[in-house]
C-alpha cells in the first residue's frame, strides 16, 4: 500500500492536570468533541522515558470547525517536568501550535475580553495575513491564524483545531528534506529573514530570524482529510550569532510539560517507513502491529526531524465516530484514499461535551 497522509491528526500537549487543561481548551478554544479518554502505561516509549514504562492519561479532543485535535496528556506515575530555561523562539521543537479562526480579529477581541494572556498585537505575518499569539493556562503558546478551510462554519467558538505548527530549526534547508520531501509541504508561501514586528511580545521575538512558511500544494486524501483540512508548517531559524538554540525537551522525558509531538494521520505505514529510512529518518518507536487505546486502535510510530523534534504517525485501524451509539469504523476495510462521508464525520458531534469537563 502506498503512503497516504490525511493531515495533522493532533498535537500532543503535556500538562500537570489533564482535567483542568481539557476544560480550558473546551471553554476558550472550542475543543469540545471528546474522541477518547484513556489511562494506560506507555510501554513502547522507552527510548524517550529513561528506559522505564510510565503511566499516563490522555484525552483527545476535536473541534467541529475542523483541524487537528489536541492530545491532552498527563503523567500519572511521575510528576511531569518543566524545562529549566525559558523557551524562546527558534529553540528546537514545537514553538507554537497554529489554530485556525474563522475571523482572527474577532477571536483577538474575544480573547482579550476574556482576560487571556494575549502575547502579541493583532498584526500581519509576512504573507499579509492577520494573526496573533496567546498563552494557555500552562504557558504553552498558540498562534491564531486565518483558517484556509472549515468543516463546519456554524460553531459556538470562532476558533477551530490545529492547522499547523511553528517549529524551531538550525538549518531550514535540511529540515525541508522531511517536511517538504516526505510530508508534502512543498509550497513556499514566504521565505523572509530579518526582524519581525509581528513577533514582538514573544520570548526572543526581538532578534533576527529566517522564517519559511510551507503548505502542501496537493489536496490531502484519506478518511479524515475533510475534517483535518489543509495545514501549514512554519520553520523558524535563529540568525543572531549570540544565541544558541536549545532543545525544548533537553534533559526531560517525552510527555513532560509542553508541546510533545506533531502527529500525522497516515495509511501505508510500511511504505512510509521505507521512505523515511531512505531519507535518514528511521522509526525510533514502532508499535509494529496494533496498539489499543480502549476506544481507538491502530499502529503508531515516531521519527525525529533533523533537530530532534518528535513527529508521530498514526495508522488508524479502529476509531469511535459516535461511541454512544456503538458506531466504530474499521479502517482496514476501506480504500485508504477515500474520505469518509461527510454525514459520518458530522456524527463526531454526538461526542460533544455539553458543559464543564470534570474528568
Amino acid at each position: 500500500m502506498e503512503k497516504v497522509i490525511s493531515g495533522i491528526q493532533q498535537i500532543g500537549i503535556g500538562n500537570p492536570n489533564v482535567v483542568e487543561a481539557t476544560e480550558w481548551y473546551r471553554k476558550y478554544f472550542g475543543m469540545d468533541i471528546k474522541v477518547f479518554d484513556d489511562e494506560a502505561t506507555a510501554n513502547l516509549m522507552l527510548p524517550y522515558t529513561g528506559g522505564k514504562p510510565h503511566d499516563r492519561r490522555a484525552v483527545l479532543t476535536l473541534s467541529m470547525r475542523g483541524g487537528g485535535g489536541f492530545e491532552i496528556w498527563q503523567y500519572t506515575s511521575r510528576t511531569p517536568v518543566a524545562p529549566d530555561f525559558e523557551i524562546k523562539l527558534g529553540d528546537l521543537g514545537i514553538n507554537a501550535a497554529k489554530i485556525k479562526s474563522i475571523d482572527v480579529k474577532e477571536t483577538y477581541e474575544q480573547f482579550n475580553m476574556a482576560g487571556l494572556n494575549v502575547l502579541t498585537s493583532l498584526s500581519e505575518n509576512p504573507a499579509g495575513d492577520l494573526h496573533f499569539f496567546v498563552e494557555d493556562l500552562n504557558g504553552n503558546i498558540f498562534e491564531v491564524v486565518k483558517g484556509l478551510d472549515f468543516f463546519k462554519k456554524k460553531e459556538p467558538k470562532t476558533t477551530g483545531g490545529v492547522s499547523g505548527a511553528l517549529i524551531g530549526s538550525t538549518d531550514i534547508e535540511k529540515s525541508r528534506t522531511l517536511y517538504s520531501d516526505i510530508l508534502g509541504y512543498d509550497e513556499v508561501v514566504y521565505d523572509e529573514s530579518g526582524n519581525f514586528d509581528d513577533l514582538i511580545g514573544l520570548p526572543g521575538g526581538e532578534v533576527k530570524y529566517r522564517r519559511v512558511l510551507l503548505r502542501h500544494s496537493t489536496v490531502r486524501e484519506g478518511a479524515f482529510a475533510k475534517l483535518f483540512g489543509p495545514t501549514e508548517i512554519e520553520l523558524i531559524q535563529v540568525l543572531d550569532k549570540r544565541r544558541n538554540p536549545k532543545n525544548i525537551f533537553e534533559n526531560r522525558y517525552w510527555g513532560d510539560l509542553g508541546f510533545i509531538h506533531l502527529c500525522f494521520d497516515v495509511q501505508g505505514m510500511d511504505a512510509l517507513k521505507e521512505e523515511c529510512e531512505a531519507a535518514g529518518f528511521p522509526f525510533t518507536v514502532d508499535s509494529a502491529d496494533s496498539f489499543d487505546m480502549g476506544e481507538a486502535a491502530g499502529r503508531f510510530t515516531y521519527i525525529e526531524d533533523p533537530d530532534g523534534t518528535w513527529i508521530e504517525f498514526v495508522e488508524t485501524h479502529k476509531v469511535p465516530i459516535a461511541k454512544k451509539f456503538g458506531l466504530f469504523i474499521d479502517m482496514k476495510k476501506r480504500d485508504p484514499k477515500k474520505s469518509l462521508p461527510t454525514w459520518m464525520l458530522r456524527t463526531f458531534a454526538v461526542n460533544r461535551m455539553k458543559g464543564e469537563f470534570k474528568g
